[in-house]
């Protein structure tokens, strides 16, 4: 049986006991202190072992509440019930990520490449250790590149690195097809039954590539749309006929729709896998995708792949935290983070 703690009646004693002063206001039973030793003195199954600690920690805190000045006492219930606050909302977010996992039994992560390799971070960053490196000089960025993300105020190494995602989309759910529910950002994988690309008979500068995949549970029906008269040239329809031959393993990510004609992937992102086994090499099928601010004419892959190529100057942020305080909090990095 899951172990909670009694939020609302911990914040209330925190509460009053801040409207009264720190006075550790003595009630019915207990005084205020001994209230909250007592409370923090059985430890939640829940908690992850860095709040576990946390939590045995303010429990030995209140235990010397007597003796702490007006000061420390303000500083201890603030503390406290910012901790309660966040460890409420991450313990409920856990329990609905379990929920999910039960109700989902087939849920996976979908195996990736690393985006950026340690030799290709070392190599990268090679003499040019500085954050103020214009975009200009970063080989997977260039002097045309450059200018159009300059449209956006990043002209620097260091103007990437800060330039946070405003949203992400999660494709990092690997779901068996006979699983999809529409709403969901999924990545599945299939073999190719059937492949076929062409014009639209009603529109002839609108090409349609089709393919249906297969798993062990079922089979869904693809279909990306190109629009111009250069995509209805048989050479190139010839030539994503061959991307895609029947038996060949294929990873799509995409929104999960229903239509007419039954489940399948909104605008799907593709690639087509080794072998089973493979491990996905795309920027964006199969991971937690960042979504950008952008303007017009700068596309969001290219935001992506600049802020890939800066990853490894991670290594030149200075730490702003203490490594002891870092640790006692549980908090990573910042090139981590």
């Amino acid at each position: 049986m899951t172990e909670l703690p009694d939020w609302v009646r911990l914040q209330k004693a925190l509460s009053v006991e801040a409207r009264v002063g720190f006075t550790d206001l003595e009630g019915n039973q207990y005084r205020f202190s001994e209230f909250l030793c007592l409370s923090f003195g059985k430890t939640p199954n829940v908690l992850t072992s860095t709040e576990k600690r946390r939590w045995q920690d303010i429990g030995n805190q209140f235990a010397r509440y007597s003796q702490m000045t007006l000061q420390q006492r303000q500083h201890l219930v603030a503390d406290t019930r910012r901790f309660l606050n966040d460890l409420k909302q991450n313990t409920q977010r856990r329990l609905v990520e379990d929920q999910s996992q039960t109700e989902h039994p087939m849920v996976r992560v979908p195996k990736t490449k690393p985006l950026v390799e340690k030799q290709q971070a070392s190599s990268e960053l090679g003499s040019k250790k500085n954050l103020d490196l214009p975009l200009a000089k970063l080989a997977a960025v260039g002097s045309k590149n450059s200018e159009y993300l300059g449209r956006l105020g990043l002209h620097k190494v260091r103007d990437l690195l800060y330039y946070y995602p405003r949203d992400h989309i999660n494709y990092a759910r690997q779901v068996n097809m006979a699983d999809l529910v529409p709403g969901e950002t999924v990545t599945i994988m299939g073999t190719v039954k059937r492949c076929n690309c062409f014009s639209s008979p009603r529109n002839k500068k609108l090409t349609i590539l089709d393919i249906v995949l297969k798993d062990s549970t079922g089979q869904i029906k693809l279909s990306r749309f190109f629009a111009g008269f250069r995509y209805s040239n048989r050479s190139w329809q010839y030539q994503q006929k061959r991307r895609y031959p029947v038996g060949a393993v294929v990873a799509a990510s995409g929104l999960v729709k229903k239509n007419k004609y039954g489940i399948t992937l909104e605008d799907p992102e593709l690639e087509v896998l080794e072998h089973p086994g493979g491990s996905i090499d795309s920027m964006k099928i199969g991971r937690v995708v960042p979504v950008y601010s952008l303007t017009e004419g700068v596309p969001a892959d290219q935001v992506r792949r600049a802020i890939i190529a800066a990853l490894p100057y991670t290594s030149l942020i200075k730490e702003p935290l203490p490594v002891n305080f870092r640790k006692e909090y549980g908090l990573m990095g910042v090139s981590d983070a």
